[in-house]
């Protein structure tokens, strides 16, 4: 291995030269070659410091009381694992050594300070822990007094919750016998109390993985399930956060490092297990309201499956195996059939969601066979010609299956009987039978392909229901079934597959329904999904813009309980705004497929663009952005990634105009956007974030993203400055983030975290003048950032010369944003002054430019630059600048009258001849006596 000396030796030089790891390693194997005690103290007390930089605390105090075991007046190592000691919170015993540390050094200033600033620190802790011991346990006895007031009883439990938040009152909590007293509060019933103790639970379990595995075992699991069952949302919701919080702390959400009482926490695996059997167990029990099978559902769909750069997927075949048939029996309930589960509106599309997941997530085609074969049987075992409920209940499964993966219901439908069982159920004389049947025939219409079936085979069934059935319900959903299958050929206009007139009747059918209040919201919302399919067509996009009430009822269905509707809704807003992807239409390839009779795509003249943005107009007019806002809201397993791709679209077609800007922000848009930007697909995020930069670049943003979510919004406008990016992209981020760098220096920071500083370089050097000038006005606002200063402080790059060089171009915008960043530049750096001297040979030629420029910008920001130097304490770059014709343009410019227009240039002028007679380059004028 080699000398251990030699390898301490390098260590030195490595830790010298901040390559730590490198360091580690030189001295982890000198340690293995070294025998000499007192040379292993002093490579374990070297090894201690370089744990210290890379904020392994464990290690470094393991290493510090090695070297101290040899020698007890080990100064450093005593003062190295105080800080360790200090930095895992254990202050008593870092005040220990550094109290040693003083008795051997009484004098060192550095110790006494660290002394007193424990002591005090030790002291606070002390008495924040008795004030806060007694404060708990106050409002303890406050929360469980029968005869305490409503309104003390509140302010304790709000006080309670908060106090969890903190790592320190959540221990408090813990240690005084809280979990045991927040279950009395659950066991009142009340639920006020039940929602209280729950929210302190959760803040309790947060990041703390020890605290969280003792909570699930005091409590137990089924004791939190039987929480989240109650039939109240709020409390639901409540113990679906704990959940989260437990599985989040116990699958590495804590980040402590607990040393060697890691061993002390154990395995959180069994704990895992044993949760996420019991929701398996939640989701089909009919004991558990609808509220808490939605959330037990939402939990299953957060965390089994796995995620994209994850390989392990065993939580997803583990649930497959032991769960899929109880997922598969919630998407076949028939509310109006008797003895089922309870539900909400909501329950079905997210386990269709669910069921869209887990299959999404298998690997392999023997995993995706076993799914099928799973689902198949469970479908033909409740097939029953004798039994038409059972049947009904198969049915209705096919469409969860065909909301969730297509391809598994598809190969159901495809099935010998399943389609024509659909069939007769639609002439059965039961409402109900009809209802469904009608259902599935519209989600398993889908396909291009099988819509042409049904267009041959099932228009006249579906007509025939329509006509026939009193029954509202399934009249609308016949006309759903009808609408889908005349909009199967898209916004294509070659590929209409009724008569001229027809989708606009329907539409209007549509329309009619969505407006009556008369009609329960569950069906009217069905009037929503047909006008999803045939608002692919201009004409009946034009009507429905023109009916404002049919709009205003849309939005207000959208904000209402009953998320289902948001797919629907998303759909009609992006086939009215034409926010779809459009292929280009080649003319040379459109002559060639006409050649070669093959069907060439039509546009509509409706879908021209002055036709969209009058459309748009009308959108915003009609209150689009608050329901949008509410939409993006809603629950995460039902606002499904293709849902915020598609609500991420709408929002950039309605930024299209700078005008309408103004009124999305007025009525919420910027912050309803900042989730899409973060979260769904990459397409989607994509679109989103160029709606933010579209919206910052010209709003105010401290109004557009109000408080700490401005912060949010500096990430997705990162990611539009990379080249594989539009050009419109980047130069729309670039002047969103040019208005959030002017500011705060906070946003600052947070941009040069971002690593925004290297992207907006390259965009300096753009070819294109908008998206280069764009650039040149971001650094300039970021300049006063110490981070970006040390950039251009540092050797071997073209930054400053940049900068310089842009000073010389035409283009006056441009002149005033580089030459306000070399202003600002050399007056924080003075070191900078000497470089601009180094960096380019035309630097005085531009410089002198700047200086002798008509616009008063301009001539001010170039003078700047020539008192910045001439204050530089480089007494030859101020001799050279005086010895040149710099002396007489200043004269010049000094000698003007006073004007307000160019005061600003004329008074640095004038300051800058006075530093020159201060440096003694000038002589003052005296004239003869």
């Amino acid at each position: 291995m080699g000398d251990p000396i030699q390898l301490k030796d390098e260590g030195n030089k490595h830790f010298q030269a901040g390559d730590i790891d490198k360091a580690i390693e030189c001295y982890t194997n000198a340690l293995k070659e070294c025998t000499d005690k007192k040379m292993q103290a002093v490579i374990y007390r070297n090894r201690c410091a370089c744990y210290l930089k890379k904020e392994s605390y464990s290690n470094a105090v393991s290493d510090a009381s090695k070297a101290i075991d040899e020698d007890a007046s080990d100064i450093k190592a005593l003062y190295r694992r105080c800080q360790a000691l200090e930095k895992l919170g254990k202050l008593d015993m870092a005040f220990k050594d550094v109290q040693r540390c003083a008795t051997l050094e009484p004098k060192n200033k550095t110790f006494l300070e660290t002394l007193r600033r424990l002591g005090a620190e030790i002291q606070a802790k002390l008495k924040t822990t008795f004030s806060t011991d007694s404060r708990v346990q106050n409002m303890f006895d406050i929360l469980l007094d029968e005869e305490m007031d409503k309104e003390k009883k509140e302010k304790a439990a709000n006080n309670l919750i908060v106090l969890s938040r903190e790592d320190a009152g959540a221990e408090r909590i813990f240690q005084n016998n809280g979990v045991a007293l927040l279950l009395n509060m659950v066991e009142t019933g009340k639920p006020e109390m039940i929602l209280a103790a729950v929210r302190t639970l959760s803040g309790m379990c947060t990041g703390h993985k020890a605290r969280a595995m003792a909570i699930v075992n005091m409590m137990g699991v089924d004791k939190i399930c039987s929480i989240m069952a109650l039939d109240n949302e709020e409390i639901a919701l409540a113990a679906c956060n704990l959940f989260q919080c437990i599985n989040d702390s116990l699958t590495g959400g804590d980040t402590r490092d607990y040393g060697k009482e890691a061993s002390l926490v154990l395995d959180a695996s069994k704990d895992l297990k044993t949760i996420l059997l019991a929701l398996l167990e939640m989701i089909s029990n009919k004991k558990v309201s609808g509220h808490g099978r939605d959330q037990a559902l939402n939990l299953l769909t957060k965390n089994v499956p796995c995620r994209e750069k994850e390989k392990d997927h065993s939580r997803t075949l583990f649930t497959i195996d032991h769960g899929l048939r109880k997922i598969l029996k919630v998407c076949g309930q028939v509310a109006e059939l008797p003895d089922q589960l309870p539900l909400t509106e909501n329950t079905q599309l997210i386990a269709s969601v669910l069921l869209n997941k887990l299959y999404d997530n298998l690997k392999c085609d023997p995993e995706r066979a076993n799914f099928r074969e799973i689902c198949d049987e469970y479908i033909k075992s409740k097939i029953d010609p004798n039994n038409m409920d059972k049947t009904l209940h198969a049915i209705n499964t096919i469409s969860g299956l065909l909301q969730g993966p297509f391809e598994v219901g598809n190969s159901l439908v495809g099935q010998q009987g399943v389609m024509e069982m659909m069939v007769a159920l639609c002439g059965s004389e039961r409402d109900v039978d009809q209802m469904v049947a009608v259902e599935a025939l519209i989600h398993a219409s889908t396909k291009m392909s099988r819509a042409s079936f049904f267009i041959t085979n099932g228009v006249s069934l579906l007509k025939d229901i329509y006509k026939k059935t009193k029954n509202e319900k399934i009249k609308i959903r016949a006309l759903v079934g009808l609408c889908k299958l005349g909009s199967a050929g898209g916004d294509d206009y070659g590929l209409r597959q009724f008569a001229e007139g027809s989708t606009e009747k329907l539409a209007k059918q549509c329309r009619k329904w969505l407006c009556n209040p008369q009609i329960d919201s569950k069906t009217r919302k069905w009037a929503i999904e047909g006008l999803a399919y045939l608002t692919n067509d201009a004409d009946v996009k034009d009507d429905f813009v023109e009916d404002e009430l049919a709009m205003k009822a849309m939005f207000e269905l959208a904000k209402s309980r009953d998320k289902t509707i948001l797919y629907a809704v998303a759909c009609t807003l992006v086939n009215c705004t034409n926010a779809y992807d459009k292929k280009e239409i080649i003319p040379e390839l459109v002559q060639l497929a006409k050649f070669s009779k093959q069907h060439v795509p039509e546009q509509h003249p409706k879908d021209k663009k002055d036709f969209i943005e009058k459309r748009v107009k009308r959108l915003l007019k009609a209150g689009v952005i608050s329901a949008l806002a509410v939409m993006v809201k809603a629950d995460s397993a039902i606002l499904t990634d293709q849902t915020k791709e598609m609500l991420a679209r709408v929002f950039l077609a309605l930024t299209e105009d700078p005008k309408d800007r103004g009124t999305i922000v007025a009525h919420g848009g910027g912050k309803a956007l900042i989730p899409l930007a973060h979260e769904g697909t990459e397409k989607g995020k994509g679109k989103a974030s160029f709606a933010l930069a579209k919206i910052a670049a010209v709003s105010n943003p401290e109004i557009a993203f109000p408080g700490e979510r401005v912060y949010e919004v500096i990430r997705p406008l990162v990611s539009l400055l990379q080249t594989d990016k539009e050009g419109a992209e980047n130069y729309e981020a670039l002047r969103g983030l040019t208005n959030m760098a002017g500011l705060s220096e906070k946003l600052r920071i947070k941009l040069v975290k971002e690593k925004a500083l290297p992207e907006i370089e390259n965009h300096m050097f753009e070819e294109n003048e908008k998206i280069r000038l764009a650039a040149t006005e971001c650094m300039c606002n970021l300049i006063t950032c110490k981070e970006v200063q040390a950039r251009y402080l540092q050797d071997g790059n073209d930054k400053l010369k940049l900068l310089v060089l842009l000073c010389g171009e035409d283009d006056e915008k441009l002149q005033i944003a580089a030459a306000g960043g070399l202003a600002m530049l050399t007056a924080a750096e003075k070191k900078l002054c000497t470089k601009v001297t180094r960096v380019t040979v035309q630097w005085l030629e531009i410089l002198q430019r700047l200086c002798l420029h008509t616009n008063p910008s301009i001539q001010h920001r170039g003078l700047v630059v020539v008192y910045n130097m001439l204050n530089s304490d480089d007494f030859e770059l101020a001799k050279k600048l005086i010895e040149s014709e710099m002396l007489e343009i200043l004269t010049v410019i000094a000698k003007a009258e006073d004007n307000p227009k160019r005061q600003d240039p004329i008074d640095v002028a004038r300051t800058c001849l006075v530093k020159a007679m201060d440096l003694g380059l000038i002589k003052p004028f005296t004239s003869l006596s």
